[in-house]
């Protein structure tokens, strides 16, 4: 088991200290209405995942939201491992950004984990008098007893890559963490590593591009982003912009989880590329290609090329594998990164996508594969739509995904999801050799919900996780 320590704080020492930690029994993953045709607002859903229990893969608690049409997507904590050091903190409120409305939700984890409550709501006005700032997407707590949430817009909806700072107990909006006029041009998902004095963030697009869906003369026209922003730590302020070949529209961002580290990782969908950002000796930083998912030639699509659109990417957290999800394509990978400069290719599995065989998209030229892959069927399901979000247990040994990527993209990409509903599934990881095998007896099918189909967005654990958690 893990060190026990009777004077610290929440989380773990080390990343390796946190492997030995419990098995989950329960996650939260955001459930989303907007554009689903149900009118009804988006809600966290508390799932079982506990294999012994006898509502094992069933979602047993939902909480509404107050309001409709939010989009709520990635979630975050109000303490973590940062403040492993303080036994005054405690991880037991989970703050919830919402996309489009600007507001954040702060929902209370503590009191009664498997039947959360609403605890504060701070509105968009709010934000947008502080700060300047709107939708709000990335959430991370940091070791000064505040939590940092990045920004995609102003309060018009304009491209502003901002971060606002909530104060962790009262959770009051205390302004802006970057210098005033300092923000990036472009904002999406951030990582900071206090040892390099350094916080790199990415860039998505401006609210109004893609708040109604994916228009490609939207990309000829550069307004998608392809940089990474290199921030200092201590003084707030950008002092590197890296432009990334081959990387359109840089999304999840992920630092290796050793804090003495200085490197990691950014999946760059569009392009479907994965690219290793490092420092170097002169302490500036460099970025460079180190996979790439060759597009498919495609007849019934909206376009001739189908690129994979890698959407999400985790790490473990002894920082051997590295994990993606192509969403399109509809296969999840395993590298194997123990040389970082020189991932290998160690499991593969498809979980749906646009190319199954049978579907309006017929492959007419295929760098990979020799033949399109069969639809799956899960527990007779059919799951539609393809793998998306990702989240790896503690040990590493089973990884959990879900099929939403975002409401106004699925409706556009998987019409099928707004129709049925999004899925969760749970892989089998072999962390010795690698490779990937789906666990036939765990589903989850949002689209049994009481009030209709639903889309279920991140996962989290009440103890921590592989992408929440940052070690000083």
């Amino acid at each position: 088991m893990a060190m026990k320590c009777g004077n610290c704080g929440p989380g773990y020492p080390t990343p390796l200290e946190a492997m030995k930690g419990p098995r989950e029994e329960i996650v939260y993953l955001p459930c989303i209405y907007r554009n689903t045709g149900t009118e009804a607002p988006d809600y966290l859903a508390t799932v079982d995942v506990n294999p012994k229990s006898p509502q094992y893969s069933q979602v047993i608690h939902r909480l509404p939201m107050p309001n409709l049409k939010d989009e709520l997507h990635h979630s975050g904590w109000n303490t973590c491992s940062s403040c492993f050091g303080d036994n005054t903190k405690s991880r037991n409120k989970l703050v919830l950004p919402s996309f489009i409305s600007s507001r954040i939700y702060v929902v209370d984890v503590g009191t009664e984990p498997r039947a959360p409550k609403l605890h504060k709501v701070i509105e968009p006005k709010d934000i947008h008098e502080k700060c300047g700032l709107g939708n709000p997407h990335t959430s991370h707590c940091l070791s000064t007893g505040e939590v940092m949430i990045s920004t995609l817009g102003d309060r018009k909806g304009n491209a502003k890559g901002g971060f606002l700072l909530l104060d962790a107990e009262t959770f009051d909006v205390k302004g802006t963490w970057e210098r005033p006029g300092g923000a990036a041009p472009m904002g999406y998902d951030f990582w900071y590593q206090p040892r390099h004095n350094v916080m790199i963030s990415t860039e998505w697009a401006a609210p109004n591009v893609i708040q109604d869906g994916f228009n490609p003369a939207d990309v000829e026209a550069g307004l998608y982003g392809s940089h990474l922003h290199v921030w200092d730590w201590q003084r707030h302020e950008i002092v590197q912009t890296l432009p990334l070949q081959d990387g359109l529209i840089p999304l999840e961002i992920r630092f290796l989880h050793n804090p003495a580290a200085s490197q990691g990782f950014v999946g760059c969908a569009l392009s479907s590329t994965i690219q290793r950002f490092y420092k170097n000796e002169g302490g500036t930083w460099s970025v460079e290609k180190v996979i790439q998912v060759p597009p498919k030639k495609v007849k019934g699509w909206m376009l001739p090329e189908m690129p994979g659109l890698i959407t999400d990417i985790l790490l473990s957290l002894d920082d051997r594998f590295l994990y993606f999800s192509n969403w399109l394509h509809g296969d999840l990978r395993q590298y194997d990164i123990s040389d970082p400069q020189r991932p290998r290719l160690t499991g593969q599995i498809f979980l749906g996508g646009s190319i199954v065989n049978g579907g309006p998209v017929q492959v007419l030229e295929d760098q990979e594969l020799k033949s399109q892959p069969e639809p799956l069927v899960v527990k007779g399901k059919h799951v539609p739509g393809g793998p998306q979000m990702i989240q790896l247990s503690l040990d590493g040994k089973r990884l959990y995904v879900t099929t939403s990527l975002y409401s106004a993209w699925d409706k556009q990409f998987y019409p099928d999801l707004i129709r049925e509903g999004s899925v969760m599934l749970q892989i089998d990881v072999d962390t010795e050799k690698g490779g990937l095998k789906l666990n036939p007896n765990f589903l989850v099918d949002f689209g049994k919900e009481p009030l209709g189909p639903a889309l279920a967005h991140e996962l989290r654990y009440p103890g921590g996780d592989c992408t929440s958690d940052i070690w000083l």
